[in-house]
């Protein structure tokens, strides 16, 4: 099936490496060029270094009230349009929700829900019909993860912030989507397994809690992401779509 991803043009935030460079290396391999911006200008060379001629790199950090705007014009400026965006960061740190204190929370705010909530409605003012934006959350979305009390009480809240700005945006042609990866083998996903003391023990006890009996990988994730982005997904939007081999056991 031809998404009809030639030509068109991405910015990914949290992109050099994991979840989100997955999805770049979709995007570009259907044809569509893409912005890959993190806070790593090592991460984001070596990013555009694999991702070929289809990519340009920004290093920057969304708590920066700047750098929505900067990735618009890189967009714009390499690539003459701007088609829809996905937006990841960095997962916050672990311990429950009582457990931290008021700057961590301050800090994950910031980062976590802030900054993508600033670079969804600077990315909205500069799409046009046809324009997407995805938020990468969590399945902490819809059930809190132990350990992770930071992300259990932000990850909700973006949930209703993109179907707010689904509602919003839609008359305008825009869509608004959220994707909730599981337990895919991500770097992050190796550090909350080390954090245990037996990182290999929490790996298989991960990948047993899984209906399909195994980890994810993130090019499965990015799959899933590209098409939501394309527009082949056209008349979806105001969605969160679980990438988690099953184990959410919400409807």
């Amino acid at each position: 099936m031809d998404l009809g991803l030639a030509d068109r043009v991405y910015v990914l935030t949290g992109a050099s490496r994991g979840l989100g460079l997955a999805t770049a290396q979709a995007l570009v391999a259907d044809g569509a060029k893409v912005v890959v911006s993190s806070r790593s200008q090592a991460g984001v060379d070596e990013a555009v270094r694999d991702l070929g001629d289809g990519a340009v790199g920004v290093a920057a950090d969304l708590t920066d009230a700047d750098t929505p705007g900067l990735l618009v014009r890189a967009a714009t400026e390499r690539f003459g349009r701007f088609d829809g965006a996905l937006i990841s960061v960095g997962g916050p740190g672990h311990g429950t929700a009582a457990a931290q204190t008021d700057e961590q929370w301050r800090e994950a705010f910031e980062t976590v829900f802030l900054g993508s909530v600033r670079a969804a409605r600077t990315f909205a003012g500069a799409l046009g019909a046809g324009g997407v934006i995805g938020f990468v959350l969590s399945t902490s979305a819809r059930t809190p993860i132990a350990g992770l009390g930071l992300s259990n009480g932000l990850r909700p809240g973006l949930a209703g912030v993109a179907k707010d700005m689904a509602d919003e945006y839609a008359p305008r042609g825009i869509r608004v989507v959220s994707l909730l990866p599981g337990r895919v083998l991500t770097d992050r996903n190796r550090e909350l397994f080390a954090a245990t003391g037996d990182a290999e023990k929490a790996a298989v006890d991960a990948a047993a809690s899984v209906p399909l009996g195994r980890l994810g990988e993130p090019e499965e994730f990015g799959r899933v992401a590209a098409f939501l982005l394309s527009p082949a997904a056209s008349y979806l939007t105001g969605l969160a779509v679980p990438v988690d081999g099953g184990a959410s056991r919400t409807l």
